[in-house]
């Protein structure tokens, strides 16, 4: 066959194909489409032609099975033996011999807490290990007040506040903590401790970046760890090395893509008792374009003319920080916690801090509590000029006339921290758990004389967890809390109890 025989051939069995094509039912349908919509643009029809040929090639293939295993199959008696063998990881570490004995000795409280308290035993004791600093836990005016919003609103709304869980009770709250620190707008949650640790996660996500103490408490540690964001630490209070924490971070970051960057710090910090120096933090801030995070959990309420915290006893704006978090629980006798800041701060935690929409609301009573608190605090300032008083005489007692201890806290701070100073440390050679038992020896010795204190207390590490890992470890020391419920003359006895206690136990233990 030569070539023109072919080329007939071949028009002939495309003619033949064509005349049986248009006996299809239809066919003239599909090919006026195809000529209308096609006929331009000859690449959209040759994909289409593929997806075609595609989906029929799926559809014809060989079905298969999904559940076939893949892994090697057990004996039930191979079986039995690996879970002989598998040891699970304990959740906590165990209880040392030192805990054990501790517990074994707690005292334990009857009947309500008070500067005078009542023990399991029968024994009336002075009561400084209790944050009741304005000697408000026995206040009838405030206990009269909780039983009337009880019977009002029940014991709690059973409810998250975004649903069902707000009352007027809360906005009330709400809008006098926003009055009483000069902020825009103000969020309650309801328990204090997860408030700052939920405030964190609901700005700072995974790739940007927080600046923060080495001695911020555990609450705040747990908000960065749930963040995901990268952490850079500084020394404790030290701003030097603040400030060139925040210039690397700014030069490392000058070529990447723009995070956002925090500052997260404490007003009185709770490990150590001293005070954030604010005013130099501020100007940092602003020189490095820093965000501020202020955990006011122990200075609101302590601090300031009417007690609004570390920006009013430092003349800082409340305006100069973005989120300041405090808590409701502590010096203010009731529960739960706040942030307070601009309206957008404030909006964005509403749908987005996971304490706050997952959490049942603030009982209305601790709410009420709260106000009325702060009522107090504004217009009688009497109260923190009694407790100051307090502070000063508890000081002249301890930190200038002992040889083994010094007082790490500020001076207007009511929780005192007596750590070991260094020189007997370092002569003695006593390591941490060494230095544990003594000052709990000296808890027990004040206690047999009437006086009730208590340790700072950490939590624990974690299991196989180093001290390099740590980065940062809390010296060990005793913790005394003041309360205007003492006279002056029963702070002195009270500090020459402890002081007397201290200085038996060390020289018994030369």
């Amino acid at each position: 066959m030569d070539l023109h025989d072919a080329h007939g051939w071949l028009i002939d069995l495309l003619n033949n194909i064509s005349v049986q094509f248009q006996k299809v039912p239809g066919s003239a349908i599909f090919l006026r489409y195809v000529k209308s919509s096609y006929q331009n643009d000859p690449v959209r029809s040759a994909v289409e032609l593929f997806l075609f040929l595609f989906a029929v090639r799926y559809l014809l293939a060989p079905k298969y099975s999904t559940s076939k295993k893949s892994y090697v199959k057990l004996t039930d008696e191979e079986i039995d033996e690996l879970v002989d063998e598998w040891v699970p990881e304990p959740l906590v570490a165990p209880q040392t011999s030192f805990e054990e004995a501790e517990n074994e000795k707690r005292p334990v409280i009857v009947g309500p807490t008070g500067p005078k308290s009542k023990l399991a035993n029968g024994r009336v004791v002075t009561n400084v290990a209790s944050y009741n600093f304005y000697n408000l836990a026995g206040n009838e005016a405030l206990k009269e007040k909780a039983i009337q919003t009880l019977r009002t609103y029940g014991v709690g709304p059973c409810g998250p506040p975004g649903f069902y869980g707000t009352q007027d009770v809360h906005q009330k709250t709400e809008a006098d903590i926003s009055a009483h620190l000069g902020t825009t707008a103000c969020i309650v949650y309801a328990q204090a401790f997860s408030t700052i640790s939920s405030v964190i996660p609901a700005f700072s996500k995974r790739g940007d970046i927080i600046v923060a103490d080495k001695a911020v408490n555990f609450a705040i540690r747990k908000g960065m760890q749930i963040s995901r964001s990268s952490i850079r630490w500084y020394e404790h209070n030290d701003m030097v090395d603040l400030q060139n924490v925040l210039a690397s971070v700014v030069k490392e970051q000058a070529k990447k893509p723009l995070t956002r960057r925090f500052i997260v710090t404490e007003g009185l910090f709770e490990n150590l008792g001293d005070m954030v120096d604010l005013v130099k933090v501020v100007e940092l801030q602003h020189r490095y374009k820093f965000r501020l995070i202020l955990d006011e959990t122990w200075s609101f309420g302590v601090l300031g003319r009417t007690g609004a915290g570390v920006t009013e006893h430092q003349g800082v704006s409340v305006k100069e920080v973005d989120m300041l978090v405090g808590s409701l629980a502590g010096p203010l006798c009731a529960g739960g916690g706040f942030c307070a800041g601009s309206s957008e701060i404030v909006e964005h935690q509403r749908l987005s801090a996971s304490a706050y929409t997952f959490s049942a609301a603030l009982p209305a009573m601790l709410a009420t509590t709260a106000s009325e608190v702060l009522a107090m605090l504004e217009s009688n300032s009497e109260m923190l000029t009694q407790v100051r008083e307090n502070i000063k005489t508890m000081w002249g007692q301890l930190d200038p006339r002992s040889e083994w201890v010094h007082c790490t806290s500020a001076v207007e701070n009511p929780i005192m921290i007596l750590v070991l100073k260094a020189e007997v440390v370092a002569s003695r050679k006593l390591s941490i758990s060494e230095q544990e038992q003594l000052l709990q020896e000296m808890v027990d010795e004040a206690l047999a004389n009437g006086v009730m204190m208590t340790r700072l207390k950490s939590m624990p590490r974690g299991i196989n967890v180093t001290a390099k890992e740590v980065g940062w470890e809390l010296q060990p020391g005793l913790k005394v809390c003041l309360t205007l419920g003492l006279s002056r003359k029963e702070v002195e006895r009270t500090g020459t109890v402890i002081r007397h206690a201290i200085t038996k136990v060390m020289k018994a233990r030369r």
